[in-house]
């Protein structure tokens, strides 16, 4: 989307200006992360700053990464969002600071506890499976729309007990907010997702279920109650983390394998193998790139970041970083286990990490079972993008009859 400049301040050096609108890289349309790896220029301490969406940094390197994601002193996020929202809600616990994070994580986490996560495990393999054969005997289907956008939306949609007919219109809701053409579209569709929980808060508070949804309405904060503001964050963060990231992230897996026929061979050949394999395509196609505000100054290599100042977490940057990993570029099923940075790290890692993990992993398991060798459609484009989630928009498959 087209965005306004801003002027750069007089603390961003001119060697560290990059022409990066984050929701419109170049090459984010072929390749989401190699976009944001071209952003890490030459001689750049670890941060770049672009005039794009109001201004701000992108971290570069994996060690700041790493450092800066946990860190409570010196970055808060308390916004997340690039460029910042006018703070009418938020999107928590994302977007929220110790102590009050604690409490709101702490009413997720029941939800997506490895309890609960073996407990939908059944119902992830039996739809995965359904979904395969549904496709099968055509020898050909659209990943996203077919497989990738049912599997993770409907069993988060059973976490929320929310109408698993209202998926395709959720979905598309998210994209446009995650991924949007104009600021305008995001507002848009961030009311619109709105005014879909409000109606859903109100029965729930009158009528409280078993499900996230009514565990938020009901949560509290500390001794007190979750108040408007954060129970209608909560639902919307929720919402946006369930409905998209998992299903970009097998989006990119697939697309992965789906080029590369002799790494899908090794997992055909040992499904044993499909643990490492997830970890390894997860170190190297991050997703997630949340934003945060600067509130006291980052200084490294004789620049600063200023307290006030935005920035924004590209978790690709970490498994792409030469420095930390040999041959970055290379998906190697080898590789020796080491901890990336995809699902952050800190306070504000994922908490559904591990339903992440396992829905990929069944969808492999799956689909190894099914179908053992696959391929692009050469008669059609995949179409991927970057923004706050890197994301693959279509993905037309193909496999022998």
């Amino acid at each position: 989307m087209a965005t306004m400049l801003a002027e750069r301040p007089a603390h961003v050096p001119p060697e560290l200006v990059v022409d990066a609108n984050i929701y419109a890289l170049p090459g984010g349309e072929t390749d989401p992360q190699m976009a944001w790896k071209a952003l890490d220029i030459p001689g750049n301490p670890g941060f770049v700053w672009t005039p794009h969406n109001g201004g701000h940094w992108i971290i570069t390197s994996a060690d700041l990464l790493w450092e800066i994601f946990p860190d409570l002193e010196r970055v808060s996020a308390r916004d997340i969002q690039i460029p910042p929202g006018d703070g009418s809600f938020k999107l928590i616990p994302n977007e929220s600071d110790e102590p009050e994070h604690h409490h709101y994580r702490k009413i997720v986490l029941p939800f997506v506890s490895p309890k609960a996560v073996r407990g939908l495990m059944g119902d992830v393999r039996s739809l995965s499976a359904e979904l395969i054969k549904g496709f099968l005997a055509r020898g050909e289907c659209e990943f996203m729309t077919e497989f990738a956008r049912h599997v993770p939306m409907r069993i988060f949609l059973s976490l929320v007990n929310l109408p698993a007919d209202d998926r395709a219109w959720l979905v598309d809701i998210v994209d446009n907010v995650i991924r949007p053409a104009s600021d305008a579209v995001r507002n848009e569709n961030t009311a619109k997702m709105s005014g879909y929980l409000e109606k859903w808060i109100e029965k729930r508070r009158a009528e409280p279920g078993d499900d996230l949804l009514s565990a938020i309405i009901h949560g509290k904060v500390g001794d007190r109650p979750m108040n408007e503001i954060e129970v209608r964050g909560q639902c919307m963060d929720v919402m946006f983390g369930g409905l998209d990231t998992v299903a970009s992230m097998m989006g990119f897996v697939m697309r992965f394998l789906a080029t590369n026929p002799g790494h899908y061979q090794q997992l055909v050949d040992n499904p044993a193998k499909i643990t490492l394999a997830v970890e390894e395509m997860f170190r190297r196609y991050g997703v997630a790139n949340p934003g945060r505000r600067v509130v006291r100054d980052v200084v490294r290599q004789g620049y600063t970041m200023q307290a006030g100042d935005m920035l924004v977490l590209a978790t690709c940057m970490h498994g792409l970083d030469e420095t930390r990993w040999e041959n970055p570029l290379v998906v190697d099923f080898d590789r020796r286990r080491s901890t990336h940075c995809t699902f952050g790290n800190g306070v504000h890692n994922c908490p559904g990490a591990g339903l992440a993990r396992s829905e990929i992993t069944i969808m492999l398991e799956e689909w190894i079972k099914h179908i053992p060798q696959f391929g692009l459609d050469p008669d059609q484009q995949v179409i991927t993008a970057t923004g706050a989630v890197n994301g693959v928009i279509k993905l037309p498959l193909v496999w022998p009859g």
